[in-house]
């Protein structure tokens, strides 16, 4: 190599390298606000480049939206969170925010009416990147977020709030839509209300479900609480699984009912409280093994049942002290959501460690706590199956 192509490679590397460093020195804060002469949110967007953050003042937004292209982004509330009402035509007429960037955040902003022609009108759709969101409420949206399929997306989504489907006969409105991604993870979030459609559906390779509230509620009708079609690796840990008394289906947790599409297939549960109706039964996890491979795992330890119903019968597996109890009894109280064990029911410190399932722990760390988020737990000197400790 000649020494002027060797000066030139050098320069080339100490400029990359002075960018890299410069970078976060020139992201910006592009304040948005509801009204003029503030930028609106679309304005914003085409202004912003990458590494910036948008601010959004308090105030509802009515028909504002946009598409997000930068690699990275975060979105956020100025202060009080605002409400971005989806009102008119939508941002490619899919979704109140269309996310294809590269790595984006959105925390602590309110979603809500978004209204398509597909009847798919989605508070957020998420179509390739990394999305991380926060602290946010998803509210009478068609799909509150709903993904594509591009298999090296992933999702994060902690201490947020899904409910309120829209009570369209047929419309299968789900509350939380993933599809063939690599990666979801959902944690100390709150579903509720849903109609004909599920709480959650996902199609990733891998989800991670943690601490969180997915209880229809008694205004709800929805059909799974959780539906897992297409297999793939799933941790179920320390949720309070809860269906209404006029859901449209006995299932709560379904898994595998479309047939595998991923190599690798395995469902954890470990420190569940499920919560089903006196009548009719519930099917509170239904595996439907006949569509996947013989050699997909199964392991339910250290769940509890509330109400008649049935734990995935005539599935192989490992299935350990879980425990079975009409709610009434075992419960503090199901009105007040709170869904810890009662002195009376027996079962506080009678569980054995959950051990690991798929390479992962699953021994909780934290559990859901009211409205939306999740408290660390120490861990006891005996555990207690279910959610709370």
């Amino acid at each position: 190599m000649s020494r002027a192509l060797l000066r030139v490679r050098v320069l080339a590397a100490v400029a990359a390298m002075a960018a890299a460093v410069l970078s976060p020195l020139r992201a910006e804060t592009l304040i948005v606000g509801p009204q003029p002469p503030e930028l609106t949110l679309g304005e914003a967007l085409a202004k912003a480049v990458d590494g910036d953050t948008i601010a959004l003042m308090p105030g509802t937004y009515q028909g504002q939206h946009g598409v997000v292209t930068q690699q990275r982004l975060t979105i956020r509330a100025l202060a009080e969170r605002p409400v971005l009402q989806g009102k008119g035509p939508l941002a490619e007429r899919k979704a109140i925010l269309v996310v294809r960037g590269g790595d984006v955040a959105v925390e602590n902003l309110e979603f809500r009416g978004a209204r398509a022609d597909d009847a798919n009108g989605a508070g957020i759709r998420h179509e390739s990147g990394r999305l991380t969101v926060r602290d946010s409420l998803f509210l009478d949206n068609e799909v509150g977020i709903l993904t594509g399929n591009d298999e090296k997306a992933e999702l994060v989504v902690e201490d947020s709030e899904f409910g309120l489907a829209p009570r369209d006969v047929g419309g299968l409105h789900h509350l939380l839509y993933v599809g063939r991604i690599a990666r979801f993870s959902l944690r100390g979030s709150r579903f509720y209300t849903g109609f004909e459609g599920h709480l959650i559906k996902s199609r990733a390779r891998e989800n991670r479900i943690h601490y969180n509230l997915i209880y229809d509620g008694e205004d709800g009708q929805a059909s799974y609480e959780i539906d897992l079609p297409n297999g793939g690796l799933a941790w179920i840990v320390g949720n309070v699984i809860g269906q209404s008394s006029k859901g449209q289906n006995p299932v709560m947790v379904a898994y595998g009912s479309e047939g595998k599409r991923w190599p690798q297939n395995g469902l954890y549960m470990a420190h569940n409280t499920m919560v089903g109706n006196p009548w009719p039964p519930s099917w509170f996890v239904r595996v439907f093994a006949d569509r996947l491979p013989p050699e997909t795992e199964v392991k339910l330890i250290n769940n509890v049942t509330l109400g008649l119903g049935l734990l995935s019968p005539f599935t192989k597996g490992e299935f350990r002290d879980n425990v079975w109890a009409m709610r009434r009894r075992a419960v503090n109280s199901i009105y007040t959501l709170d869904f810890g064990l009662t002195q009376a029911s027996g079962w506080r410190g009678s569980a054995q460690p959950a051990g690991q399932g798929g390479g992962k722990s699953l021994q909780p760390t934290a559990q859901f706590r009211l409205p939306r988020g999740t408290q660390a737990i120490q861990p006891p000197a005996a555990w207690s199956p279910g959610a709370v400790q």
